[in-house]
């Protein structure tokens, strides 16, 4: 990405972590495809054997859809990589300059979260890039379980000094501005520690031994706890404020953030009961599953109708989408779009096929499938819509510092 003064994104914000988040969660929403959609017996998600296998017996249909998700989850995966380097980089310059002495007295103080939750987010897409085009890796995948957790828990301790160093000024000295509060950007900092938790339940849904399943199903708890109170603190405070002064119209995409941090929530929650199953005597039961999984989608659609509609009062997309203005804080738009789908797979395959109420491959399946795709492809319609207004030379374009 060459340097340009006409380019928004040379005016940082630490909210442009959300530009590798997405691109990171593109990734995984390829890898749905293969997780949901060919075989892999005895193991909880494909690897490069079971891809291959399939690819040698499958169809020209089935050869042209891994192909598509390795090809996808190949090119998301380095965009990932790429923005979370670039991020990196203008942050650190950035924290050196008096901008960041400004923001640092503010409530977008928290924003800095967007760096440990995408840090989170691209260990994900590595252990995912490892699945997919690494032979021989579940033999030693044991061995990388405690490098992962190891990992995850750095960026959980990063993310508690970041997070208390927010907390610890606004309630020692005050100053959080209640008025300017009137978004969900608050919940973000819940997300990075669901992103964390996330990780940390890999161990507890897919290793063999008990030890490090149940330290994957302690910690990723400790985390699930941690991002449910700041969430829902976060969202009784950013609701006050809203109903008293409306909802902002810059940040009015955080809105929708609970559905992303849902998606996450309920991944933990699929990892979690898998790994009480294996392990420690709890049964895995398909209606269990189901009505878990309906709970959060419900509650997804919920909140995606909530913010779609100040969105659209608003005129959000003809001022930051395609009107003159931009603002970071639109990347806020593709993790729920992406988060949507992930967890509309899960609900269709760990739900309703297990529990014998959808036949997989079916015209029903396909059809709540279409749903998920079409979430999907205009998630990438809309990264690479941004990308070329944020990083591209657009002139006269500078981006909004969202409170």
């Amino acid at each position: 990405m060459s340097h340009n003064p006409a380019r928004p994104a040379d005016t940082y914000s630490p909210l442009y972590f959300l530009a590798s988040l997405g691109a990171g969660g593109l990734a995984v929403s390829f890898f749905m495809w293969l997780m949901h959609w060919l075989p892999h017996p005895g193991k909880t998600v494909p690897v490069f054997e079971d891809i291959t296998a399939a690819f040698a017996s499958g169809t020209v249909v089935t050869q042209g859809m891994i192909v598509l998700a390795m090809a996808g989850i190949a090119v998301f995966a380095f965009l990932n990589l790429k923005l979370l380097v670039w991020n990196l980089r203008s942050f650190a310059a950035w924290t050196k300059t008096d901008a960041y002495a400004k923001f640092a007295k503010t409530n977008a103080q928290s924003q800095i979260m967007a760096l440990p939750l995408a840090l989170a987010m691209s260990v994900n897409v590595m252990f995912v890039l490892g699945m997919v085009f690494v032979p021989g890796l579940w033999s030693v995948v044991e061995y990388l379980f405690p490098l992962a957790v190891i990992a995850f828990l750095a960026i959980g301790a990063y993310g508690f000094k970041l997070y208390g160093g927010f907390l610890g000024r606004v309630l020692t000295e005050g100053g959080f501005n209640c008025a300017a509060n009137n978004n969900f950007g608050q919940i973000l900092p819940a997300f990075a520690f669901a992103m964390v938790g996330v990780g940390l339940a890999a161990p507890a849904a897919m290793s063999t031994l008990p030890a490090v399943a149940g330290l994957g199903l302690v910690l990723s708890t400790f985390f699930l706890m941690t991002a449910g109170i700041i969430a829902v603190v976060a969202m009784v405070l950013g609701l006050r404020s809203m109903m008293e002064h409306g909802a902002n119209p810059e940040t009015a995409p955080t809105l929708s953030i609970i559905v992303p941090l849902l998606a996450v929530l309920g991944i933990l929650g699929l990892r979690q009961s898998h790994g009480l199953s294996a392990h420690f005597g709890s049964p895995e039961m398909a209606g269990e599953t189901l009505a878990m999984l309906t709970k959060f989608l419900s509650v997804q659609i919920l909140f995606l109708l909530f913010a779609g509609l100040v969105l659209v009062r608003q005129g959000y997309a003809q001022r930051f989408i395609f009107g003159a203005e931009n603002s970071p804080g639109a990347y806020a738009l593709v993790c729920p779009g992406v988060g949507f789908a992930v967890l509309t797979h899960f609900w269709l395959n760990k739900g309703l096929v297990d529990a014998g109420l959808m036949v997989k491959f079916s015209a029903g399946y396909w059809a709540i499938t279409a749903v998920a795709l079409a979430s999907q492809f205009a998630m990438i319609w809309l990264v690479w819509h941004l990308n070329r207004r944020h990083f591209g030379t657009r002139q006269n374009a500078e981006a909004v510092p969202a409170e």
